[in-house]
């Protein structure tokens, strides 16, 4: 590799042509020999009776797409005003610029605010031309923008957000390569690292072409006989491509594939050496030999040329000599295999330099040659054709050697001299990565900007697997989560029967394996919220600690932690082994349940699930403050071994707890027949409260519940914690925990003792008395975090206790935030994790689903492009067109009250297109209501513009309708206009103060 001269790589490739919808069909066409060549398609006339001319048959002979005037706006973010006022070539590069970047296999955000150029070859599609038949220049805001050229590169920057050089190329049918050669030398430059290019074709008229049909330039026989005998001319062609180029050395260092590398390139112009359009011999000489320099590879080492191969009688003798002059100045001694993708897909004009660029980098890429269509006899204006050139008319392969790489050199020549030539060779070799055994939980995660979408991306990846099961369930599931953008409505499957899953969710039907959701916006801080006891169950850790290295050298640390306070195994207890301490002692099941939450919390942060703010509920809050960094791990193990051990004092002392599926305000009126012998221990939700006290009082509340037909439960303790009970243990528990030193920390602690957020300096010894004896807040502490500031809230725990609860206090709010378990005890496994990992993610939970795929060593394989849900956006002629309305004609305006009347009609009359309901009587008695309420849009407000201009004979703005938002105002500033100057009258009323800003969004709504 030279760091002078960095090498630039193909990285990611996109292409779209009549019948051809992407980089394998195109390369199925030319392996095949296959044509898209026909006749434009009669649905897509531009007027019902075109006019006859002798070279119509000639004009609408080429390579025609069945419609152009399809859209995905809402994936693009545009609406269907602006998307209508988009000449389609706009369109079809946003398309084939994400496609590009998908087929590298990166996702958008991977560009987002880098400096990588976008570089376009593109050209009018004609849209202008239906733009005036159909009136729509005269009001639409959007006109502007849909109809300049240089706008197709600067959308697809804004696309990405990328932020180099944004430019639309414009030198005739060599624009794209042109294009190519820009970039590479601003990559080779250093100006950037990477770098978008393409070239787009589309043409909304025919009749366009007879300028061409009159130079004798387009093919009266609808066919491109390319250095044949029967060259007559090209046929036009729509479609388009786009490459995704990159530094070699990063892109080998970041693992990309690499289709080829672009070697060298030239640019130049024929100057005065030939008469326009003729072509100059010696210019495109001079280009490729040029290239040839740059790339420092000798001519005799290139195997193949794409050649510009118009087909034309003077194009093919002038390129072909021109070759001739590179033979004779480089003493290149074998011939050169030629061909033209011009006779598969017609003539791209600005984008047919892209077209040659991706068929021979698919041709170097796949190691096979393919054939040039419609050869049967060369040019007799070439004399000596098969002495120095081959056309191949069969697909043959094309085999290399670690001395002679694949070569071979890309044309384009614009018809007004502007020449380019670019070298692709072979990609160096890649080595190949030991692979780790598949298996375990791998989720595959889709999404797209709408229901439909996902459902068809379900049915592509489908499609996908089933065609090829060579693809392992790593590759596709980590691809899917490392190359893919992610959009709002979203899909995870967890295993299982994969294909059957995609089948399922692409028909539209719930499945199990099958997570879905709507991603709407952010959810608010993600909240770790921990249980006290109950959670706890035999085995609780024992499948985790072995699929999960984070887990179970967390759990791995916290019995280092514990060591000095237990005198028992914590792994035993958690995977539980036949020797392992009991569970049911409190002294046991309270620290081995710290453990768990501890080390799970750690698996979540490994997933990207980072909390902002804690909550824990009794116990829970020892778990929570480590969490959060306000203990650390050793003083948190401290507290909770020795504050369970003293627990083990009130063991046997007559004292229990209960829960009690009751609101607060029932259990608190029936407490009182047991004042100081049963309190509210705590307040988990709206229907679900523990009680604490004295066993024989818990068993009288408890009876005197079942008569009201209450639920109440005995919780298996036989102590009673946050009652009068826990008094006993106040000072042993002070002494033991004295020393513990809290710390700062970002991650908000709400404790459930206050209610309220806690300084963290304030965890010290005696708090974690007060924890013990003080009711737990739990509700309240979640009540005010999901009102106030939304949130995730993610039951840190083997078992869920507390989600219930949790879900009941999320159901009394307006939106409901998402609440999700950790491990369950019917399933201790990684699966049960990504299961909530994965409800987390269809709510809009930012995740990290890389981690979960990266012991596997996957790599990034090939997926299907986004599927695009398009509908029609298209100019239609103006809403008023036809209207019964009599047109505006100039009007005396002699007083205010007849400008309000001339205002009312002129509106009247633009509604009367849409709905027909207000008449201008109606109006006036509603004058002082904005245009807006009254139900206008921004091409509306332009419409009335127009009309009262020729009626008041006044020249207006066209956001007039905007800054006099009603018709009161509105008529006011028109007679202000017209009425003559009284030096002691007022003033016109002044505008309404509004900004640039206001103004394009109202614009962007539609005034809806």
């Amino acid at each position: 590799m030279n760091a002078v001269r960095p090498e630039v790589a193909v990285i990611g490739m996109s292409c779209r042509f009549p019948g051809v919808h992407d980089l394998g069909e195109f390369w199925h066409l030319l392996l095949d020999g296959k044509s898209t060549v026909g006749r434009f398609p009669e649905h897509r006339a531009v007027a019902s009776n075109p006019t006859s001319h002798p070279d119509t048959a000639t004009v609408t002979s080429g390579s025609f797409f069945d419609s152009i005037d399809g859209f995905d706006a809402r994936f693009f973010g545009t609406g269907p005003a602006e998307a209508a006022a988009m000449d389609p070539v706009q369109r079809l590069g946003l398309e084939l610029a994400w496609e590009a970047v998908e087929d590298a296999r990166l996702p958008a955000t991977a560009l987002a605010e880098r400096e990588i150029d976008v570089l376009v070859g593109a050209a009018s599609s004609g849209y202008d031309v239906l733009r005036r038949l159909s009136g729509s220049d005269r009001d639409d805001h959007y006109a502007a923008l849909g109809s300049s050229g240089s706008l197709i590169a600067n959308r697809i920057s804004s696309l990405f957000d990328v932020r180099g050089m944004s430019l639309c190329a414009d030198s005739g049918q060599s624009s794209s390569l042109v294009s190519v050669a820009l970039a590479c030398d601003r990559i080779r430059g250093g100006a950037v690292d990477m770098a978008l290019v393409g070239g787009v074709h589309l043409i909304v008229d025919p009749e366009a072409g007879l300028g061409l049909a009159n130079l004798g330039a387009l093919s009266p026989d609808g066919r491109c006989f390319t250095f044949d005998e029967r060259a007559s001319g090209f046929v036009r062609g729509e479609g388009g491509g786009f490459v995704l180029l990159k530094r070699l050395d990063l892109a080998i260092a970041d693992g990309d594939r690499v289709y080829a590398v672009v070697r060298g390139w030239s640019v130049g112009s024929g100057g005065a050496s030939s008469r326009m359009p003729d072509p100059s011999p010696g210019a495109q000489a001079a280009t490729v030999l040029s290239a040839l320099d740059r790339a420092g590879v000798p001519f005799e080492g290139v195997d193949y040329v794409e050649a510009h191969g118009t087909g034309t009688r003077l194009g093919d003798p002038a390129e072909i000599s021109g070759l001739r002059e590179v033979f004779h100045a480089t003493g290149r001694s074998r011939p050169l295999v030629i061909g033209s993708v011009k006779t598969n897909v017609g003539h791209l004009e600005p984008a047919a330099g892209i077209v040659g660029f991706l068929k021979t980098a698919l041709c170097v890429h796949r190691a096979h040659l393919v054939p040039s269509l419609n050869f049967r006899s060369p040019n007799p204006a070439v004399p000596g054709f098969h002495d120095d050139f081959e056309v191949l008319t069969a697909a043959r392969p094309w085999p290399s050697t670690p001395d002679r790489p694949r070569r071979a050199g890309v044309s384009a020549f614009g018809m007004g001299g502007t020449n380019a030539h670019v070298i692709l060779e072979e990609a160096p070799g890649t080595r190949t990565e030991p692979r780790a055994a598949g298996g375990g939980a791998l989720p595959w995660v889709l999404s797209a900007r709408s229901e439909p979408a996902l459902r068809e991306q379900a049915a592509r990846l489908r499609d996908l697997v089933t065609a090829d099961t060579s693809l392992s369930a790593a590759d596709v599931g980590y691809s899917l989560v490392s190359t893919r953008s992610s959009f709002e409505h979203r899909a995870v499957l967890l295993g299982g029967d994969r294909e059957e899953a995609l089948g399922t969710l692409a028909a539209g039907e719930d499945s199990a394996r099958v997570i879905r959701g709507v991603a709407a916006g952010p959810v608010g801080p993600v909240v770790f919220v921990f249980p006290g006891q109950g959670s706890q169950w035999v085995g609780m850790g024992r499948q985790l600690y072995a699929e999960s290295e984070i887990f179970s050298r967390g759990i791995d640390e916290c019995a280092h932690a514990l060591a000095p306070w237990v005198d028992w195994s914590l792994v035993e207890a958690l995977t539980g082994t036949e020797s392992a301490a009991a569970l049911d002692r409190v002294d046991v099941v309270q620290p081995a349940l710290f453990a768990v939450m501890v080390s799970l919390a750690r698996v979540w942060r490994s997933l990207g699930v980072v909390p902002e703010a804690v909550v824990g509920h009794s116990q829970g809050e020892i778990a929570a403050a480590c969490v959060s960094g306000a203990l650390s791990l050793e003083d948190a193990a401290r507290v909770v071994a020795l504050r369970s051990r003293a627990l083990t004092e009130l063991a046997g002392l007559g004292g229990g707890m209960s829960a009690v599926s009751a609101s607060p305000a029932w259990v608190q009126d029936r407490l009182g027949q047991w004042s100081g012998r049963l309190a509210t221990a705590a307040v988990n939700g709206p229907a679900s409260v523990v009680i604490s006290g004295d066993g024989e009082a818990l068993d009288r509340f408890a009876a005197t519940a079942d008569g009201d037909g209450v639920r109440v439960r005995r919780v298996k303790v036989d102590y009673a914690s946050h009652s009068h009970h826990v008094e006993r243990i106040r000072e042993r528990l002070l002494v033991d925990l004295a020393g513990i030193s809290p710390r700062e920390t970002a991650v908000e602690f709400h404790s459930t003792v206050t209610g309220e957020v806690l300084d963290p300096h304030a965890l010290d010894g005696s708090y974690w008395y007060d924890n013990l004896r003080s009711m737990v807040r739990f509700g309240e502490a979640v009540e005010h975090l999901m009102r106030e500031r939304g949130g995730a809230f993610v039951e840190v725990s083997p078992h869920p206790v507390l989600t219930v609860a949790m879900e009941e206090t999320a159901d009394a709010l307006a939106t409901a935030p998402p609440v999700v378990g950790t491990l369950d005890k019917d399933d201790g496994s990684v699966g049960k994790v990504l299961a909530s990992l994965a409800e987390l993610h269809v709510r809009g939970v930012p995740v990290d689903w890389a981690e979960v795929f990266a012991a596997h060593r996957p790599r990034r394989i090939g997926l299907p492009t986004y599927p695009f849900q398009r509908q029609r956006h298209w100019l239609t002629a103006p809403e008023d067109t036809g209207s019964t309305a009599p047109g505006p004609t100039v009007q005396p305006i002699g007083s205010e009250s007849s400008a309000l009347k001339l205002v009312c009609a002129e509106t009247a009359a633009v509604l009367s297109a849409k709905d027909g309901g207000l008449t201008a009587a109606d109006l006036a008695a509603r004058s002082t209501e904005t245009f807006k309420n009254l139900g206008f849009d921004s091409a509306m407000a332009v419409r009335l513009r127009n009309r009262l201009t020729t009626a008041a004979g006044v020249r207006l703005p066209a956001t007039v309708a905007f800054t006099y938002p009603t018709p009161q105002t509105l008529a006011r500033h028109i007679f202000s206009l017209l009425a003559p100057e009284v030096p002691d009258a007022p003033g016109p009323e002044s505008p309404e103060s509004r900004g640039d800003d206001d103004l394009f969004e109202l614009i962007d709504r539609g005034y809806v």
